[in-house]
């Protein structure tokens, strides 16, 4: 008999919860952190991510850890874009951007534009 195995996706975030927090004390501590020691909380915590069940116990979690939220939004990125970050701290980048580009090409003069 072959009985085809899924995986059930995770309720429990108690692990991801660890990891989250880890990482969050990683990004703030005073010492130097290794990045041997950085590349396996945050690789553990992709694991976790990807089998994490959507919802508002998971968004919790991220609210409460930015670090962990940014590894979260990038995971996710090809399907929600920058879904976490604060729209208007997006739209501020994106207008300043914008306002480099066209004083730079100003200051290039007509003939660059040509080149």
């Amino acid at each position: 008999m072959n009985a085809t195995h899924t995986p059930a996706h995770k309720a429990d975030l108690a692990v991801t919860h660890v990891l989250a927090q880890l990482l969050e004390r990683l990004e703030h501590s005073a010492v130097p952190v290794g990045p041997e020691q950085y590349r396996s909380v945050v690789t553990h915590l992709v694991e976790q991510f990807r089998d994490a069940e959507p919802g508002s116990e998971l968004g919790r979690l991220l609210d409460a850890y930015p670090a962990a939220s940014e590894v979260y939004e990038n995971l996710n990125y090809q399907h929600a874009g920058l879904c976490r970050s604060a729209l208007d701290t997006s739209l501020a980048a994106e207008l300043a951007a914008r306002k480099a580009i066209e004083r730079a090409m100003h200051a290039a003069g007509p003939e660059a534009a040509h080149e």
